[in-house]
């Protein structure tokens, strides 16, 4: 994961296959790609923990309980699901995807509920001549937040304590890492190690998902 990527780049679709790859990025939040291929499944199976899929491309419905309903993930939408819940999958056409194994002390925004599917930019407004975030759910050893730039506005350098994904959401940025600029837009992504400096800075209205992992 060096400069800007999509998710589906890192875990490409495979005709009549699922593939997982570790994302490498902690151990206590099981951070993890999927992709399914087209008319695949993975069956129903429960955690002892919170998780959190994150859609990245395609579509695909996930079943949720015994008598399970049927919610649809599509890319920049995500859908949390409560500790010992049966979750599967099944997509007609692919679905790539991110799953996220949380901690067990999880603070979740109200604005969010289990088991219905959100669009991740509508969570959050822009502010004018602002920079306004939100966080979507928490533990002490991760943090995923949202966050809307107006035109103009940015971060200053600075270094993160820990390995961290951006989710480019709506519009266009630049993000300066290491002295580097690169410039990311809605559906890529971007990594930062543990400690790399870096900024971000609205090239125009730009919202975006922040995935920090504290271990």
């Amino acid at each position: 994961m060096n400069g800007v990527f999509t998710i589906e780049n890192m875990r490409p679709i495979r005709d009549g296959m699922t593939i997982s790859r570790d994302s490498m990025l902690g151990t206590v939040n099981k951070v993890t790609f999927f992709s399914l291929g087209k008319d695949t499944s993975i069956s129903q199976e429960s955690y002892d923990r919170m998780t959190m899929y994150i859609g990245a491309a395609g579509s695909g419905e996930f079943l949720l309980g015994e008598e399970p309903d049927i919610v649809t993930l599509l890319p920049d939408s995500a859908v949390i699901v409560p500790e010992k819940t049966l979750c599967g999958m099944q997509t007609d056409n692919g679905l790539v995807y991110t799953e996220i194994i949380l901690n067990k002390e999880n603070i979740m925004n109200k604005n969010v509920k289990a088991n219905e599917v959100f669009a991740l930019k509508d969570l959050i407004s822009y502010e004018e001549g602002s920079i306004a975030n939100m966080d979507v759910v928490s533990n002490p050893t991760m943090k995923y937040v949202l966050m809307a730039f107006d035109k103009g506005t940015g971060l200053t350098p600075h270094r993160a304590p820990g390995n961290a994904i951006v989710f480019a959401l709506d519009g266009k940025a630049t993000i300066g890492y290491e002295g580097k600029d690169y410039e990311i837009s809605a559906g890529e992504c971007f990594h930062f190690e543990k400690n790399g400096l870096h900024s971000v800075t609205a090239n125009e209205r730009f919202k975006m998902a922040l995935l920090l992992v504290l271990e």
